[in-house]
């Protein structure tokens, strides 16, 4: 009697080393995991939730412009969603899809609809969103990752000096910045689009001539206030620099119009005159002007570059916090 031979099983194996048991076909990959199978007509949305409750893996799955609105892959009972990583969902209909926890890290969300979609909890590390509809999707607690996945590229890119490669990536990391800040302002999660912002700034400045006028005065912004976003680092500026003026005040030298420093000598004595250093930039940066101390020779020309960028950095602290503290 001629032996049967049984079927070959799918050759896709995720990052753990799960091995698929389906069937292949001649590519060596079964109905789920072969891209080449046109999925658009085939309603598959039952066959995808029943797969994921039975415990299995829904990683790898090409599910490029399939209708799979309203599916339903929250694993209840779990704190830890189901696995749907590296997963191609290009122009599929996800619109009021439930991906509570959904753990879709390196997936492909291309032009992909996730109108009303609920991404609560979601893992998104490395997901392409690039044209993703994001109207009305709810985007709490996710899991966005340190890096997009145009971001990653146009950084691998320039570190093979492929210059124009790397702008276009830039480009579409701006894109996918824009859509998510957006959608976030609308959700109130202001935060989030706060860092979402600020990534579409330094994105833009990226795609500007490297030593160009605009691309330093947007580098300058972002190391000042981080484009608006960061009104600590108006604070730590303004202290480094009445800290380095004091210093200069302190060598250059400054002349008390009281009689109330004290008359000592040696390590108290310069401890006295650096205090007074301080205090005189504390006064000269707030630019209040008391008058009890001034300035010397080349001392003179410090205070008035201090006086200068203190009264824009005060400025510029006041609109900084108050644009944190209206949203």
């Amino acid at each position: 009697m001629t032996e049967v031979s049984k079927p070959r099983c799918c050759c896709y194996s995720n990052r753990e080393g799960w091995h698929c048991d389906q069937p292949a076909e001649e590519s060596g990959l079964c109905y789920w995991h072969d891209p080449a199978i046109d999925k658009s007509g085939d309603d598959v949305k039952e066959q995808v939730e029943q797969w994921a409750k039975q415990g299995k893996p829904l990683d790898g799955f090409q599910l490029a412009r399939t209708k799979l609105d309203d599916i339903n892959l929250v694993n209840r009972g779990s704190r830890s969603g189901y696995q749907c990583r590296d997963v191609d969902f290009y122009r599929a209909d996800l619109s009021d899809a439930h991906f509570f926890g959904l753990d879709l890290r390196g997936s492909s969300l291309m032009k992909a609809s996730l109108r009303g979609a609920n991404l609560h909890c979601a893992r998104l590390e490395q997901c392409n969103l690039l044209g993703t509809d994001l109207t009305r999707t709810r985007l709490e607690n996710v899991d966005w990752g340190e890096e997009l996945e145009q971001e990653k590229r146009a950084i691998e890119a320039l570190k093979q000096k492929q210059n124009k490669q790397a702008i276009g990536y830039f480009q579409e990391a701006e894109e996918v910045a824009r859509t998510v800040r957006k959608q976030c302002e609308k959700e109130g999660l202001f935060e989030t689009a706060g860092m979402f912002f600020k990534k579409e700034m330094i994105f833009r400045r990226y795609q500007m001539p490297r030593y160009s006028l605009k691309r330093i005065i947007s580098r300058m912004v972002d190391l000042f206030c981080g484009y608006g976003e960061s009104p600590m680092r108006v604070v730590l500026f303004s202290m480094f620099l009445i800290w380095i003026c004091s210093v200069a005040y302190f060598f250059l030298g400054t002349t008390a119009t009281n009689t109330y420093t004290v008359q000592e000598h040696g390590f108290l004595a310069h401890f006295l005159e650096f205090a007074n250093a301080v205090y005189f930039s504390v006064v000269t940066f707030t630019t209040l002007g008391y008058g009890d101390i001034s300035p010397v020779g080349f001392a003179r020309f410090v205070a008035a570059f201090e006086a200068f960028v203190g009264s824009f950095t005060m400025a510029l602290f006041v609109v900084v916090f108050v644009k944190k503290m209206t949203r």
